[in-house]
């Protein structure tokens, strides 16, 4: 998965070094050519492609949680004493 985003930022960063270095060129043109054409669509791209390992995580993560705690109200500390609701006096 990540070999493809490697050589698509190395081939983004040959065009944004061209950008720069041509006589017509500038480095804000150079700037925005590595924004728009390697940040942008890499970010989302390594998002899309890490979702299914980010749901097998959570799936992991929830299916161990309820293992994890053997306290009725899911904390690792001991229940204290109840608290009685306050009266109030006629």
């Amino acid at each position: 998965m990540y070999i493809v985003a490697i050589a698509w930022a190395f081939v983004v960063l040959l065009m944004a070094l061209t950008e720069a270095t041509s006589s017509q060129g500038t480095v804000i043109g150079a700037f925005f050519t590595l924004l728009l054409y390697g940040v942008l669509p890499l970010s989302i791209v390594l998002y899309l492609m890490g979702t299914p390992s980010r749901r097998a995580a959570r799936r992991k993560a929830e299916t161990q949680e309820p293992a994890a705690s053997q306290e009725p109200d899911g904390s690792d500390h001991a229940a204290g004493e109840r608290l009685m609701p306050e009266r109030k006096e006629p």
